[in-house]
Formats: C-alpha cells, sequence, structure tokens
C-alpha cells in the first residue's frame, strides 16, 4: 500500500511539474482540441458542397434551398465558432452557436435513435461544457491571488456535466471485440475514465488518459496511410478528430481540474 501511495504520489508531482511548464499554452492546446472536430466537420461542408447538399435533398426532399441553406448554417456557424472560441472572444455565444449545430445535426442525420452517434453528441456537448467554464474562470478572477469561496456556481456545474459527459465519448470509442488491445482499453481506459468522472486524482487520471489516447489514436486512426477514394478513410478520419475531441477535453481538466463538485475537492475539507 505504502509502494502505491508513493507511486502515486511521484506520479501526481510529475503531471504538476508538467502543468507548471505548459500552463501558459495547455490551454490554448486544449481548445484546439476540442473543437477540432467542429473544424473538421465545417471544412469538410466546404470540401463536399455538393454531396452535403444533395444528401439532405434525398433524406428529406427538402428542395435545393433548404438543402443549400442546411450547408451554409453548418458551414459558417462551426468555422465561426471555432474561430470565436480560439480567439476567445464572446466565447458563451461561440458555443451557443456550436451547441445549436450539434441539435441541428442530431436532428438532420437522425442521429437521436442511433446509440453511439447520440452519445458522441451529447460528448461534443460536454466538451463545449468545459470550454464555457474555462471563460467564466477567467471573467470571474478579477483580485489577483484572492481564493474562490465555492460562489461560482455556474462554472461549477458545468465542470460537472463535462466530466460526466466526456465519458460519454470515451464509450464510443471503445469496440466491444475479443482483442488484447480493446481488453486493455476498456478495462484501463473505462477505470481511468471513472475516476475523472467522480473527479478523484483528477489531473493525473486525465493526463495518463491523454497520453495513453494520442498513442491509440495515431495507431488506431490513421486515417492518412488510406487512399482518399476509400469510404474507410472518411470513418477513420471522423474517429480520429472525436478521439481528438476527448484528448482536448482531459487537458481541459488537466489545466483547470475537476471543479467544486468532485472528490478532489471534498479531499480538501477533510
Amino acid at each position: 500500500m505504502n509502494s502505491n501511495n508513493a507511486w502515486l504520489g511521484k506520479a501526481e508531482d510529475f503531471a504538476d511539474q508538467f502543468l507548471r511548464l505548459s500552463k501558459n499554452y495547455l490551454p490554448h492546446i486544449a481548445r484546439l482540441c476540442l473543437v477540432s472536430t467542429f473544424l473538421e466537420d465545417g471544412l469538410r461542408m466546404w470540401w463536399q458542397w455538393t454531396e452535403q447538399r444533395e444528401y439532405m435533398d434525398i433524406s428529406w426532399g427538402c428542395g435545393y434551398f433548404i438543402a443549400t441553406l442546411f450547408v451554409i448554417i453548418n458551414l459558417v456557424g462551426q468555422l465561426g465558432g471555432v474561430v470565436m472560441v480560439l480567439l476567445r472572444k464572446r466565447v458563451e455565444i461561440a458555443c451557443g452557436i456550436l451547441f445549436s449545430i450539434v441539435v441541428l445535426q442530431t436532428i438532420a442525420y437522425q442521429i437521436l435513435w442511433d446509440v453511439q452517434f447520440l452519445f458522441r453528441n451529447l460528448a461534443l456537448v460536454g466538451g463545449l461544457a468545459l470550454v464555457v467554464a474555462e471563460s467564466k474562470k477567467e471573467a470571474r478572477s478579477i483580485f489577483a491571488g484572492v481564493p474562490s469561496l465555492g460562489e461560482n456556481k455556474p462554472k461549477t456545474y458545468l465542470m460537472l456535466g463535462g466530466r460526466i459527459l466526456l465519458v460519454f465519448m470515451f464509450l464510443t470509442l471503445v469496440r466491444f471485440e475479443f482483442s488484447v488491445m480493446q481488453l486493455f482499453q476498456l478495462v484501463i481506459g473505462g477505470m481511468l475514465m471513472c475516476l475523472v468522472a467522480i473527479g478523484f486524482r483528477t489531473k493525473l487520471s486525465s493526463f495518463m488518459l491523454v497520453l495513453w489516447l494520442t498513442l491509440f489514436n495515431i495507431y488506431m486512426n490513421a486515417f492518412w496511410t488510406i487512399p482518399a477514394y476509400k469510404p474507410m478513410r472518411d470513418f477513420l478520419k471522423y474517429d480520429f478528430f472525436q478521439t481528438m475531441s476527448v484528448i482536448g477535453g482531459l487537458l481541459m481538466l488537466v489545466s483547470l481540474g475537476p471543479g467544486g463538485v468532485s472528490m478532489d475537492e471534498h479531499k480538501k475539507q477533510w
């Protein structure tokens, strides 16, 4: 038991040292990873303009004008929201726009009845909640050096919701196949995500998941190795950027901490 505690202590010290060294640019990387799904999808609307418009027209029989309007809203809304988040301009409005895009796509692509895609969209909402929580932290930190007394309730609940919804995103990455890799992912990754959800040793758990998911993503979702004409390339690209959003959410937790409603926060009061 003592050896385990010593190892955990050293691991947490390493994570804290990493945070101190990267605190100036880690939030920027986290935000970029979090919105990478929206960035990729917005660019895809531009690159596959005709295909997307025809798909909507055929699926809904809505006509040329409505189908074109759908593509324009997705393109402008996602790229505009991403730019606002990255520049930290009107972050709450930007996240509201991106949230509206998630709802619109859930209805338009009939995702509501597909559990896997629905979970991914719920998790994207969780990522947006973490982005809003970060902006609230900056807005409320008026007096340097004055500790928070827990009065920022919106930020606290946004952090809690973001942590829990990240679990949904992780579940979509799990493939229930009988292989050593999938078993390792299910057991180890699931355990770490549970720790993140309840907010126990959150920064260390998030940091370990970032390292593992980065390696996993590069190995399993290497879409750049697939020729452009093969449909598998698009599937792998989608999974790649979804995983990047997971990584972005975890990096945000490494940077911000778990928030007020967490085991880590309650341990301070024991």
